[in-house]
């Protein structure tokens, strides 16, 4: 692969929040767990589980579960700092009809935290470091899963409501996964129905710094609100897109 071919399909990647209802061919969701499975991880653990979801009835169940922190969400919401401008609201993401419900499959990464026994001495018994490396492997993966989506002419959405508490065990008892596993994510799959316009980017010259830099070198508080502020308004914008 060339470098100009690896860089187009970053930025080709995108995050979609709502699916057409059409079916997926039947091979893509193994070709997509078949990339992940390279993923690079600490002291090469592999501490993932993919569970693939696509009986409407059960990704139906799934979504119900979700809705329950989505209303949650639009309370918690409304107490975010006014200085980081417009909240979300029941128009994007915390839609109580929840988006992605349409798209025809659902993969949900588990990680197994029994392989953190692996791993160097020097790591395993710094809990902070361990936990780290491990879930750095379980995100590698992950992104290697939408990177191979959109290879495939498919669009993805990570949604990580499923961590929260009371949807990881309630998911988790409707799948039958044994308790040791963790729900790391869960990547929702399927063809878009929204349209893509550009995505909002720092510029590389701010965020790049070099040998002996300084605290002049980088950004203000000042200048980092307003970053926030630019970049929540321009999310908030593109979880209102319009239907194709």
């Amino acid at each position: 692969m060339e470098y100009e071919d690896l860089l187009e399909l970053a930025k080709t990647r995108r995050s979609i929040r709502r699916f057409k209802t059409d079916p997926i061919p039947d091979d893509c969701v193994d070709k997509i767990i078949e990339v992940a499975r390279w993923a690079p991880s600490g002291f090469n653990m592999q501490p993932w589980e993919f569970v693939v979801v696509k009986k409407e009835l059960l990704r139906n169940r799934i979504a119900d579960i979700l809705k329950i922190y989505f209303s949650q969400l639009v309370d918690m919401e409304k107490t975010r700092e006014p200085w980081q401008g417009a909240s979300w609201d029941v128009g994007g993401m915390t839609n109580l009809g929840s988006d992605f419900t349409g798209a025809p499959a659902y993969i949900l990464m588990y990680g197994d935290p029994r392989k953190q026994a692996g791993l160097q001495m020097g790591d395993r018994y710094e809990t902070h470091r361990k936990q780290m490396i491990y879930t750095s492997g379980l995100a590698h993966a992950f992104v290697y899963m939408h990177l191979a989506a959109t290879t495939l002419g498919l669009s993805s959405q990570w949604v990580s409501a499923v961590q929260t508490a009371y949807a990881h065990t309630m998911i988790k008892g409707l799948l039958g996964i044994p308790p040791e596993l963790e729900i790391y994510d869960m990547m929702v799959l399927g063809y878009p129905a929204l349209k893509i316009g550009g995505k909002f980017m720092r510029e590389k010259e701010d965020m790049v710094h070099y040998d002996d830099c300084g605290i002049e070198d980088f950004r203000t508080d000042e200048e980092v609100r307003e970053f926030v502020r630019q970049s929540r308004k321009w999310t908030v914008g593109q979880h209102r897109r319009v239907e194709k």
